[in-house]
């Protein structure tokens, strides 16, 4: 048992924040084939939450949930393409009235990208340093200004293709591309493994690391209490990766979905497909990976390892050609819905402890708040999981909920149950499945597990209302 830290003052925050990571894609959470040193590290000097689910399938609603502590329905934020609010009180702005500096590097994806001039001003949303870059090199953000101060000559290689719906818009506005993309016109997201032209230091991952290590040089083990946010890219696809991040995998080697229900995705063509795309995916995160430890370093230079709560999570995972699939959409299964989640707590008893119990990205502000001594705001809609670092009083949630435009799902510790807004029910028995291949709505057999969640669904949307405040009887 480790020592607890009496020292005053309050803890700082660091989030290390990936892009569509799923819950095994990690050395920590039993995945024997992918290389994370340093996050397995992480692992051991905090609490594994190994089923941690995100309340969207997609970026902007699951980011802006997480970052508020309060369900997308209740934000009127279930889809892609809504601006987030700029009055909106998240995490920052928590923080705030109790002397927190705080800081975004990299993606944070509150705003729509497709359509705006990334060089005009950004809406702060309560931090006081913000650097946003929320795809790699495409537009003119931070990430570029980045490059053209330390390298300008390696700018025509940060480009990892310009999304269709940008380019619609440019031609739509009128609007000239000033930005070169050396991967063509055209962009495939999932077409595999890509090496990066440029140099190693200079992907996306490396500016977001690098700026991460910036603010933390400039902070004193003493000093004012901050909230620093790294919003790594990776493993979003597409997957153009440096080389020595690709070299530690032989694509040979790694395992395939199980597909025994689609014989298509077994031609050598989509073989070779599915390897490449594991092999780049594996090989994002082992550069995250490669940056996070550069970050744990810092920390601990710095004086600042036994002030800082370190959160490791991610907005959600990917199918990754699971089912056939690529990105991450309906029906919201574990590979898209479950996500890592490891917490270090520097002033708590228990290290290298992993948690079964369920939880949601949603718990996590208030957590954090509760782990740095703030009460919690009435908006909250998530649980606390701070009790995890005492011994014995973490009982979790029995279930997680998932929202999108449309549909709504809740994970049990056995089931998934899913309704859409056409009133269809799928219900999938997860521990005789766990692939969630055949729906078993329709069976006899589970009708009464069905209405079960059917109830416990109803419960939640009537637990996580929160009307605005009255000011008399009537």
């Amino acid at each position: 048992m480790k020592t607890v830290s009496n020292d005053a003052g309050r803890q700082n925050v660091l989030i290390i924040y990936t892009d569509q990571q799923r819950w095994s894609a990690l050395g920590a959470n039993g995945n024997t084939q992918i290389k994370t040193p340093n996050l397995d590290r992480l692992a051991k000097r905090g609490v594994n939450f190994d089923r941690c689910f995100v309340q969207s399938p997609v970026c902007m609603p699951s980011r802006v949930s997480m970052l508020s502590g309060r369900y997308p329905s209740s934000l009127g934020i279930t889809h892609m393409g809504v601006p987030v609010p700029e009055t909106l009180l998240t995490l920052p702005r928590m923080l705030k009235p109790y002397g927190y500096r705080t800081a975004n590097f990299g993606k944070l994806h509150f705003l729509p990208h497709a359509n705006r001039d990334h060089r005009e001003a950004h809406p702060d949303y309560g931090f006081d340093c913000l650097e946003v870059s929320d795809e790699p090199g495409v537009y003119e953000d931070a990430y570029r200004a980045w490059v053209k101060e330390v390298a300008p000559e390696q700018l025509d290689h940060l480009s990892v293709g310009l999304p269709p719906a940008t380019r619609c818009w440019q031609q739509n506005m009128e609007l000239e591309d000033t930005v070169r993309h050396p991967f063509g016109e055209s962009r495939d997201d999932f077409k595999g493994a890509v090496r990066f032209s440029g140099s190693d230091g200079l992907t996306h991952s490396a500016f977001v690391a690098s700026r991460t290590i910036d603010f933390l040089c400039q902070q004193r083990s003493d000093g004012e209490p901050f909230l620093c946010v790294a919003g790594f890219f990776s493993p979003h696809a597409p997957w153009v990766v440096p080389q020595a991040f690709l070299d530690l995998y032989e694509p040979e080697e790694l395992d395939l979905p199980d597909c025994p229900d689609d014989a298509d995705l077994l031609t050598p063509g989509r073989l070779k497909r599915l390897r490449s795309a594991r092999h780049g995916y594996f090989a994002a995160i082992s550069e995250v990976d490669h940056y996070v430890g550069r970050i744990l370093d810092t920390l601990e230079e710095r004086k600042l390892a036994d002030r800082t709560i370190i959160v490791f999570t991610s907005d959600h995972g990917e199918w990754l050609g699971e089912h056939g699939r690529w990105g991450k959409s309906c029906p919201g299964s574990d590979v898209v819905s479950r996500v890592p989640m490891m917490v270090v707590n520097p002033r708590a008893s228990i290290e290298g402890e992993q948690c079964h119990e369920i939880i949601e990205s949603v718990d996590l502000v208030p957590s954090l708040l509760e782990m740095v001594g703030i009460q919690p705001m009435p908006q909250l809609q998530g649980l606390s999981f701070a009790s995890a670092f005492r011994a014995g009083g973490f009982q979790g949630k029995s279930f997680a909920m998932m929202e999108f435009n449309g549909w709504k799902n809740i994970r049990t510790d056995r089931y998934r149950y899913l309704l859409h807004q056409d009133g269809r029910e799928e219900f999938w028995d997860i521990e005789e499945d766990p692939g969630e291949s055949r729906s078993i709505s329709d069976d006899p057999a589970y009708r009464e597990a069905l209405v079960e969640h059917r109830h416990m669904m109803l419960q939640r949307l009537l637990e996580i209302e929160r009307p605005l405040p009255r000011i008399w009887p009537y």
